[in-house]
């Protein structure tokens, strides 16, 4: 089957039911990083990072108080947050860590470092960083060869210090 998305197509936005719009703000505003670019009162908001119009909906239209999808449905898996580099992947875990929120997991793909855990209303987040493309893991025809290995957090924030209170 021939590729027909050209090559620069990108995920523009993931758009999620919440039961919670606060809730919902404050862990992909204060927890990971994002802003608020418009707010629809106590039903929707739309958040980014680096002034892109919004990378994230939120709303409550269909789900105010509503509870997640009990395991073994269909729908979300997670949703991917792919970070410039390893300092800002360490920062954002800082700051997962410290809000108390449980890790699901972590593991290195070879491609990228990535780190697993779940939002309020129990959607599936990954925290990431790919390695540079000449540094993927290959298989002997040189395609990519992903991999699941641990990823050492530890290593991960002793190799980026929190910056020092100003």
């Amino acid at each position: 089957m021939p590729q027909l998305a050209p090559a620069a197509t990108r995920i523009g936005h993931v758009h999620l039911k919440v039961a919670d719009l606060d809730r919902a703000i404050a862990f992909y505003g204060d927890v990971l990083g994002f802003a608020v670019t418009q707010r629809y009162g106590p039903q929707a908001a739309f958040l980014s990072a680096g002034g892109y119009h919004h990378h994230i909906g939120l709303n409550t239209w269909e789900s105010a108080g509503a509870t997640p999808p009990p395991p073994g449905h269909t729908g979300l898996y997670h949703t991917a947050f792919l970070y410039p580099d390893r300092a800002a992947l360490a920062a954002v875990l800082r700051r997962v860590l410290a809000a108390g929120i449980p890790l699901d997991g972590a593991a290195d793909h070879g491609v990228s470092e990535a780190i697993y855990l779940r939002d309020p209303d129990r959607n599936g987040v990954e925290l990431y960083v790919d390695r540079p493309a000449r540094d993927w893991s290959r298989d002997a025809q040189g395609g990519i060869a992903m991999i699941n290995t641990r990823f050492d957090l530890d290593q991960l924030l002793a190799e980026n210090p929190a910056p020092a209170p100003s």
